[in-house]
């Protein structure tokens, strides 16, 4: 299904990709179960859930051996439930119907890396879910897990929200949770660890919310990593009425497709189809009159208008001081704004532009020390050359040169020698 032209959002749009195209012999069998899959050390487990191919669910996607592998101490992890953007209740299903091996990943997790305790953290307005985790801890006994229910407020999933929420602390710019002695994982990611335990499956499978109005039978659905979204969206009785766009995320932090021909991917936990009264409709961008609305609502305590003239003015060091890579990229600050600016998609743009402009600086840093070791050789090689001819200067200079005309011709005597018997 192509999407219409005229949805193409003003700034920015997603960026071509390498993709691999395996061919399965589509008999869905499990392979055979190595005894061997969970090793009985810390660095093998680590490296077992690397080769497994688990990572973060909740978006990022971040390699979750990672994650574990810190050094550093870590007194609490954090189980991230709070699933707080609209129309996406994947985390809430699973949640439901899986939360005793939610647990028993959140007990590997928390053992890897010598955590003291566990919060799971869910929102209010999942009570079912909260419910169902309380009971699987009942039944644990594991009194190092703790439940906790936060306010259904957008973006408390954020995970440097949650530590600040939850412990007080604020993880500092440019550094990880890990800082404060805080790690948080995806309840999502918790699920796949255990199956993994479990069933020695790597990550093959999520879940995927399928949602909004252009689809007949919105429902959440368990999909294998790369199916097709045509299949996916068949499956759920495909489109109904006038899609106006879809989403791949949510409403707030997703990104406008031009196509459904895409594979689903690891970080693909929500697609939205959209009728034409649930999206906006015009992208007319006004100029920004400073009002300062953005302020109050960006949850990172951002400058986001300043942030914005920056980044229009491709001032790079001052998108690194008003602290750029600090911004979650909520799209609190694009619902505010009296002058319909798409402030997000500026700032995902700029992130590109900075992190191209730190990967050139690195190569030019690497040309220009290729320069200065090549002048060190050719400096060297010049000296070593001007040594040996004031060598052979003091050597002609101490004898009437007769010695070394004789050397000269006996050598070329013998080479003639050579050619002959040759």
């Amino acid at each position: 299904m192509a999407i219409g032209e005229h949805l193409e959002p003003t700034v920015g749009r997603l960026d071509s990709s390498i993709c691999v195209t395996i061919e399965t012999d589509g008999r869905d069998e499990a392979a055979p179960q190595d005894p061997g899959h969970w090793p009985g050390d810390r660095v093998g487990r680590l490296q077992a859930i690397r080769d497994a191919g688990i990572v973060g669910l909740g978006g990022a996607v971040f390699p979750t051996a990672e994650k574990l592998g810190h050094e550093a101490a870590c007194d609490l992890l954090i189980l991230n439930g709070a699933e707080c953007e609209p129309y996406i209740s994947c985390d809430d299903m699973l949640m439901r119907e899986r939360p005793m091996e939610i647990l028993r990943g959140a007990i590997a997790m928390m053992e890897l890396l010598g955590a003291k305790r566990t919060v799971v953290v869910i929102e209010r307005d999942k009570p079912k879910a909260v419910d169902a985790i309380s009971a699987a801890a009942d039944e644990l006994g594991d009194q190092r897990i703790h439940l906790t229910e936060v306010p259904t407020v957008y973006p408390a999933g954020g995970e440097r929200q949650l530590v600040e929420l939850l412990t007080g602390r604020e993880v500092p710019s440019g550094l990880y949770p890990i800082a404060v002695g805080c790690i948080c994982q995806n309840v999502g990611t918790a699920y796949a660890v255990d199956r993994f335990i479990q069933l020695g499956e790597p990550l093959i499978t999520r879940i995927v919310t399928v949602t909004g109005r252009g689809i007949k039978n919105p429902q959440n659905v368990e999909v294998p990593i790369g199916a097709r979204v045509p299949e996916l969206i068949e499956f759920c009785g495909g489109y109904q009425g006038d899609v106006a766009r879809l989403i791949l995320g949510g409403s707030m932090m997703g990104y406008p497709l031009r196509t459904d021909d895409l594979p689903v991917t690891k970080a693909s936990n929500c697609i939205v189809a959209a009728r034409s009264d649930e999206v906006r409709q015009t992208f007319a961008e006004w100029p920004c009159i400073r009002c300062g609305d953005c302020v109050p609502v960006c949850p990172a305590r951002l400058l986001p208008q300043e942030i914005f003239r920056a980044s229009k003015a491709h001032n790079s060091e001052e998108l690194e001081a008003l602290g750029l890579s600090d911004c979650i990229e909520c799209g609190c600050c694009d619902v505010v704004c009296p002058s319909q600016i798409p402030l997000t998609e500026y700032f995902r743009e700029a992130k590109r532009a900075l992190a191209l402009e730190t990967e050139h600086a690195a190569l030019a840093d690497v040309s220009q020390l290729r320069h200065e070791l090549r002048s060190q050789r050719l400096v060297q090689r010049q000296e070593e050359t001007e040594g040996l001819r004031d060598r052979l200067k003091s050597e002609v200079s101490k004898s009437d040169g007769k010695e070394i005309i004789e050397a000269a011709v006996a050598r070329a005597k013998q080479r003639r020698g050579d050619n002959e018997t040759a």
